[in-house]
């Protein structure tokens, strides 16, 4: 194992962290390790991930900004199904693995490197989602995972960083936070019963705002496009710049509960203001401008996509046949959305849109009809409820 030449996914947090040095003092590989921003750092934060690698001794790092690639292939489809996992959760973490999966995999081929590291542990979603998309994209690699393998707890990850002299906020590394552009999970000792919820001071974002406003949020054909008025290049940049306005009302914190792919429960808090916020209000445009059976189909494909999507079968080609149906069906979801936000929460006011199929031109409901009549809606009725009448007729029901 002298020298082997290994890729190693890096976020810079303690799992990773260890890994570089374990692997580096312990077992002599070479690593070569890749952060794949997907909307979780700043130009700062990558800076002092790379210093933070040097120190730990890597042999060279690559930052990968995958950010618009990760809307593109998943964030897009995730808006277009509302897809909520058990309608909780915005599958923040499940998706952006997926993307750093894919983008990590890309780059050992680019390196010529068929042996990959990666921090994942063994009681979670993500071991599955990095192997199987390794295995898929690199036929006959060698995946190896320290934090699995050794059964680590986190207490004993900073023991051994500490005896190896390595520099970090130790207290931060209590919380498993992961940052990215669809929303951020935070793990830590009250997530690991079922009963408990993250202090105050460790989320991530803090309550700042706290006077009451209303802005509009723009969509074109089912993609994000403006804020109040203000045009955005790309989808993504709209939704982070609406996380920086929503997350300051502390939006979108929540736990989760779920059934892990490898067969447990699992508990994990999160905050995710610019989702929650954004599919709430695709969800309603879409009330409007959609018919029934059209919203009807896509919430029977939107549950499955995202339980499949949590799983890490995002390959899986019947992933492909369901974006081509989600893509479709946004042709009219066009117009804006009147959002309200306020402390710890948020409500839709209503949209406006050309395609609103609420028309008073065709009826006002629970007042006026304009397009029929009321002998209509008696011989609709005998029509619509012909058979169950048969059927109470057949079998002699009576109501007494």
């Amino acid at each position: 194992m002298e020298n082997k030449k290994v890729v190693l996914g890096f976020s810079g947090g303690l799992d990773t962290s260890y890994c570089v040095k374990y692997l580096t003092d312990e077992l002599g590989y070479e690593i070569h390790s890749v952060t794949v921003n997907t909307g979780g750092f700043d130009a700062d934060e990558l800076n002092e991930i790379a210093v933070h690698t040097k120190k730990l001794g890597v042999k060279s790092h690559t930052n990968i900004d995958a950010t618009k690639s990760y809307y593109n292939d998943i964030i897009k489809y995730l808006i277009f199904g509302n897809v909520l996992k058990n309608n909780t959760y915005p599958l923040s973490v499940s998706a952006e693995r997926l993307s750093q999966a894919m983008h990590i995999a890309k780059h050992a081929n680019q390196q010529g490197l068929k042996t990959v590291v990666h921090g994942s542990t063994g009681a979670g979603n993500d071991q599955v989602r990095f192997d199987m998309i390794l295995q898929m994209m690199i036929p006959d690699v060698e995946i190896i995972t320290p934090i699995r393998d050794m059964k680590l707890r986190r207490q004993s990850e900073i023991e051994y960083l500490r005896s190896k002299g390595v520099a970090m906020n130790f207290e931060k590394a209590a919380y498993s936070i992961n940052k990215g552009l669809w929303g951020t999970s935070i793990g830590g000792k009250e997530t690991l019963s079922s009963h408990g919820m993250i202090p105050e001071e460790a989320w991530p974002s803090q309550l700042t705002a706290t006077e009451e406003k209303t802005i509009s949020i723009s969509f074109i054909k089912g993609e994000l496009s403006a804020i109040d008025g203000v045009n955005f290049d790309h989808a993504a940049d709209a939704i982070a710049h609406l996380q920086k306005v929503a997350s300051a009302y502390a939006i979108g914190r929540d736990i989760h509960v779920g059934d892990t792919i490898i067969g447990i429960k699992g508990r994990v808090g999160f905050e995710a203001a610019a989702p929650m916020v954004i599919i709430k209000a695709h969800h309603t445009l879409e009330k409007h401008v959609l018919t029934k059976w059209q919203l009807s189909w896509k919430d029977q494909l939107a549950q499955f996509y995202g339980n499949w999507l949590h799983e890490g079968q995002i390959l899986d080609p019947v992933m492909r046949d369901i974006e081509s149906f989600f893509q479709n069906s946004q042709q009219n979801v066009t117009g804006n959305v009147f959002v309200r936000l306020m402390p710890y929460r948020f409500m839709i006011e209503g949209i406006e849109s050309p395609h609103d199929l609420m028309s008073s031109k065709f009826g006002s409901y629970g007042e006026m009809n304009n397009t029929w009549s009321g002998e209509d809606v008696r011989g609709f009725t005998k029509i619509f409820g012909n058979q169950t009448s048969i059927f109470h007729k057949v079998n002699d029901i009576k109501y007494s």
